[in-house]
């Protein structure tokens, strides 16, 4: 499923022309092939900068893709021509008409969204080719998951509350599963205005009032769903979420969101990864990071630590003399590689461990530590003896 337009620009849906104009120009330059050669995700992305740049733009495409959403400005893929050059071509519409088959692409559902046709008043090819139903909207919805799942990966079953297909229509919006033909637009899906003005004669199209655009009414409408084939109901959907996602992270299942009324083809459900925060750890790309306090005496002889990891506890040796802030690694206890096989590392951060109340016996434990040197940061002692002893040399030598 294509991006929101202006999730790709970066910009509000209130933004301004110059507001996209700065955004786009900002990110054309980012992602420009020959900034980033031999780079397919910046050639992507600068493919999807341009895309977007491009409706939001134009007045009209930024007004339909508003109201519509990608149906509504249709699609960058090309459909076959159909023999659009070989006879058959009997006005400018037509001619138009085959030139947006080839170029413009049609939206889900069938029927071209925007195109030559809609600035000419053209559309031959679209008639007779409404879609049967109306395709279903997309759902998004949050997924809250640990570092734990997170690391390996995880497969979550959800319940889901979205609009399913009638059970007692089938879908179809009729008791008997029976349509007909438009009698306003004649099947074609699509009404047409024509006004005169001192420039000539200007058609406007639009979807058709009774049938929006399906180019068939239902007969006999479902008591049940009231004619649209859609309730509103529940289903459970399994996601497999691969290791090392981020948060704001999406996944999309195709054709798992809402259903389309009347047998239209359903939306797709987009999954949005949400991180929890850690209690124990902070992560760092691919790596996380674990906070130990140790005490001073092991971190002066050294020792073995039991620390938590992300897979269990495992054993630390700290090095004897190890100082604070020192980072130790725990190689391939971090989070799996999303593009590759492998995890990252845990780091623990060991500092010393500080108490805030101590006995009178351990008090006169630091008093003694206090008088060796090597205690000190200067080397020095701050024994009472050795003071007097320097204090008397001094009085001797001067």
């Amino acid at each position: 499923m294509k991006k929101d337009y202006y999730e790709v620009l970066g910009v509000s849906r209130s933004a301004s022309k110059d507001d996209i104009k700065k955004a786009y120009r900002k990110l054309a330059l980012q992602y420009h092939p020959d900034k980033n050669p031999d780079n397919k995700d910046a050639e992507e992305h600068f493919k999807e900068v341009n895309e977007a740049y491009e409706v939001l733009s134009n007045d009209d495409k930024r007004r339909r893709y508003d109201q519509f959403g990608h149906a509504g400005v249709g699609s960058s893929a090309a459909s076959g021509a159909g023999g659009a050059y070989g006879g058959g071509v009997n006005d400018f519409s037509d001619i138009f008409s085959a030139f947006n088959d080839m170029f413009g692409g049609r939206a889900r559902g069938g029927g071209s969204p925007f195109g030559f046709e809609d600035v000419f008043g053209g559309g031959g090819a679209r008639r007779g080719r409404a879609s049967a139903g109306i395709p279903g909207t997309d759902l998004k919805i949050r997924l809250k998951l640990t570092l734990e799942e997170i690391a390996k990966g995880v497969d979550k079953t959800l319940k889901i509350k979205k609009q399913v297909a009638c059970k007692e229509c089938n879908g179809s919006g009729s008791k008997t599963g029976s349509s007909e033909t438009c009698p306003t637009c004649h099947g074609s899906g699509e009404v047409r205005q024509a006004s005169k003005t001192m420039f000539g004669q200007f058609v406007n199209i639009a979807a058709c009032p009774t049938c929006g655009g399906e180019g068939r009414v239902v007969k006999d409408r479902c008591t049940s769903c009231y004619g649209e084939g859609i309730r509103q109901g529940e289903t459970t959907v399994k996601v497999t979420v691969p290791a090392g996602v981020q948060d704001g992270n999406y996944l999309t299942l195709r054709g798992q969101g809402n259903a389309g009324p009347r047998g239209g083809e359903p939306g797709d459900l987009i999954v949005v990864i949400e991180e929890k925060l850690h209690e124990l750890f902070k992560r760092s790309g691919n790596d996380v990071i674990f906070d130990l306090a140790v005490s001073y005496p092991d971190l002066v002889m050294g020792t073995k630590i039991d620390v938590p990891t992300l897979d269990g506890e495992v054993k630390l040796t700290i090095p004897a003399a190890t100082q604070p802030e020192t980072m130790l690694r725990i190689a391939g206890h971090g989070i799996g590689h999303l593009r590759g096989s492998g995890r990252g590392d845990q780091l623990v951060r060991v500092n010393v461990y500080v108490p805030k109340d101590i006995s009178h016996s351990d008090r006169e434990l630091l008093r003694e530590m206090k008088k060796s040197g090597a205690f000190s940061p200067s080397g020095s002692s701050d024994s009472r003896e050795e003071k007097s002893f320097f204090e008397k040399a001094r009085d001797i030598f001067s």
